[in-house]
């Protein structure tokens, strides 16, 4: 037993070094990302994000839900590129937002702390013209969305290129 123990051990102290020697090698290819999201390296950090590229998904983005993951969120892509302004209509948890160019350049960068949730009295148009915008100040055409105050932990700055999978997002993008 003993020995199967330190076997376990030895390829589990090697495989991280095999994993890091492959993915430096020309015909190594990066995990896969789980359907309806791609993995993108932010900083030297690998987050794997949930797509959302038509109008329906975009609009719920991370509304509703009560958690995001260290290492998760979202990638939003558009069809085009312009002046956009996000706000945390339904959001239960802080955002963190990164806007980007057509080419992966960051335009503005932004920490969204949660809102007042709508009351019953109030209308949606009412909600929606309370919340706070958060503008990409440039034209964007993606924009990613983090567990809140990941930003804090990311050395980023406007101009930085974020390597996105553009040719991927333009195919699925509606």
């Amino acid at each position: 037993m003993a020995h199967g123990w330190r076997m376990t051990g030895t390829l589990a102290a090697i495989t991280p070094i095999a994993l890091v020697a492959c993915m430096a090698s020309p015909g190594c290819t990066k995990p896969a990302a789980p359907a309806g999201h791609e993995i993108v390296e932010i900083d030297g950090r690998t987050f794997t994000l949930e797509v959302v590229a038509d109008d329906e998904t975009r609009t719920l983005g991370l509304g509703g839900r009560t958690e995001v993951a260290p290492d998760g969120g979202m990638l939003f892509s558009f069809p085009d590129s312009r002046l956009r302004q996000f706000i945390m209509r339904n959001c239960l948890v802080d955002i963190d937002i990164i806007f980007l160019d057509a080419t992966g350049n960051i335009t503005a960068m932004h920490h969204m702390p949660v809102e007042d949730p709508q009351t019953g009295d109030e209308t949606d148009r009412a909600y929606e013209i309370r919340l706070k915008r958060y503008s990409s100040r440039f034209n964007a055409r993606y924009a990613i969305e983090l567990q809140g105050g990941m930003l804090e932990n990311l050395d980023l700055r406007v101009e930085q290129t974020i390597d996105l999978p553009t040719k991927r997002l333009a195919e699925i993008t509606r």
